[in-house]
């Protein structure tokens, strides 16, 4: 039996289901839209706007790599204060962040769409600003998104950089500090294990941006994103299934997972791709000292990643009751 969405519903709330509902569009339509109209135009009399814009493109291509390219009117859209509020989504901090030096964030969990990633380190929706006066947050993003045409102006006018080591350097590395660079660190592959109640994190193996702290010398901070996980449900793919296997196969290929997921639509509650409607609440947590070292051992590396998931864990159960967590869950690490 479908549950439809009652007629009496305030303007307000409309107007926050349609946020969200143009975000998961450009979330999952946005880049191929932007291909299609890219090759359109050329067999069109408007032919010399993709010659103009390739041009463009390449004169521009390292700018991914570069810190990105902020545009503020796009992060203070109006629009991502509506989504902000659909969930609501608020961000959570735990500690003084020094606008002198830079940071290294890991973001848990992934979730489907990392929503809480986007709206608090993309845009100025949660306030981030105004939490941390003097920083500048960049999120990293698969690099194969930033070679669509017009998709990648519209994903650097948001802080999003290209998820390599070349782009992740030139932001730590900026002498006058005030940088912050989140990585999402379970990736696309965490995404096939998000589903409601879970706390599993791909973390266990994943030392790359431990190490790349350390080269640095930059601080880590811990990130957990209460709730995020609980936007979508998704179709069982247990390890070992057929499903599974698929899914795998598919993300080593593309590098992006196809999680089967489903929550609500836009008219009705029984089924569609909008999100349900469930707080988030993006906690980030203390800086973890880090000394630098240009090439560090295997042991320095695993000494500084046990520390972290020490860290990760310990802000876990200090805020998990706050959020509705059931006291015997823990955090899994796979």
């Amino acid at each position: 039996m479908v549950e439809f969405a009652p007629l009496s519903i305030p303007l307000q709330r409309r107007l926050q289901t349609a946020s969200v509902a143009q975000w998961v569009f450009s979330f999952l339509c946005l880049a191929q839209c932007c291909i299609a109209a890219f090759i359109a135009l050329l067999f069109t009399r408007f032919w010399l706007l993709s010659v103009l814009y390739a041009a463009w493109w390449f004169l521009d291509r390292e700018q991914p790599r570069r810190g990105g390219r902020k545009i503020h009117a796009m992060r203070n859209s109006v629009v991502w204060r509506y989504m902000k509020d659909y969930f609501p989504v608020t961000l959570v901090k735990t500690a003084e962040l020094d606008p002198r030096q830079n940071y290294l964030v890991g973001f848990h969990p992934h979730g489907v769409l990392a929503v809480g990633a986007f709206i608090n380190f993309c845009t100025e929706a949660s306030g981030f600003s105004t939490l941390f006066p003097g920083i500048t947050p960049h999120l990293m993003m698969l690099c194969l998104w930033f070679r669509v045409p017009f998709f990648r102006d519209y994903l650097m006018s948001g802080g999003l950089v290209n998820s390599d080591k070349e782009s992740a350097s030139y932001v730590l590395k900026k002498p006058e500090g005030g940088n912050m660079l989140a990585i999402i660190v379970g990736g696309a592959q965490e995404a096939l294990d998000a589903r409601p109640r879970s706390c599993t994190l791909l973390l266990k193996n994943r030392k790359g941006f431990v190490r790349l702290a350390i080269e640095h010398g930059t601080p880590l901070v811990p990130c957990f994103s209460f709730g995020e996980n609980d936007l979508y449900d998704q179709v069982n793919n247990p390890k070992g299934s057929c499903l599974r296997w698929i899914q795998h196969r598919l993300q080593q290929i593309m590098g992006i997972s196809l999680p089967l997921f489903h929550a609500r639509g836009i008219f009705q509650y029984s089924f569609g791709l909008i999100p349900y409607r469930r707080p988030i609440y993006t906690v980030v947590g203390k800086p973890i000292p880090v000394q630098k070292k240009y090439r560090p051992s295997e042991e320095e590396v695993d000494e500084v990643h046990q520390k972290y998931l020490n860290e990760l864990c310990k802000l876990f159960e200090e805020h998990k009751a706050k959020y509705n967590i059931p006291e015997d869950r823990h955090l899994e690490f796979i």
